[in-house]
């Protein structure tokens, strides 16, 4: 089942850019996918890594191997590969980053545990994503309302 943000509606329709559900996978299975590479593909091409799963073992491998030909297929490069966390911080319910407790603080707003541990992976990964330095951060409050912490 694909689930798309209220802070990405802008953009769903058209899959014009990656969706959070999409970057998930991409750093699950170890591929670093720009915006370029995004757009030379397909509608289709992009609704099926929307839908494709990526979460046991054999699902990640064959998003990998999908993802990589269909890259090198039409961009005539192959794709650039991203090291796998063996324990990616979304996926930690117990700690809330210090990039995402940093960011919420600076809006007045304190992310705490238990919030963090209630939360689902893709809302704290979609955190993550949204409050690293040097990211265009615009999503993080809208996000932060979403996920009814402001």
């Amino acid at each position: 089942m694909s689930e798309f943000f209220q802070f990405e509606a802008d953009f769903v329709n058209s899959l014009r850019c990656i969706p959070m559900q999409v970057r998930c996978k991409l750093d699950t299975c170890g591929i670093k996918l720009k915006l370029s590479d995004w757009n030379h593909m397909t509608q289709l091409e992009r609704q099926n890594l929307v839908e494709l799963p990526c979460t046991t073992e054999s699902e990640i491998q064959a998003y990998r191997k999908y993802i990589q030909e269909l890259i090198l297929q039409r961009t005539g490069t192959p794709a650039a590969e991203l090291p796998v966390e063996a324990h990616p911080a979304w996926m930690d319910a117990s700690t809330v980053p210090s990039s995402v407790y940093e960011k919420a603080q600076e809006v007045g707003v304190t992310i705490t545990t238990e919030y963090w541990s209630n939360i689902t992976p893709l809302q704290r990964f979609a955190l993550i994503k949204l409050s690293r330095p040097g990211h265009e951060n615009k999503n993080f409050i809208p996000a932060l309302k979403e996920f009814n912490l402001q």
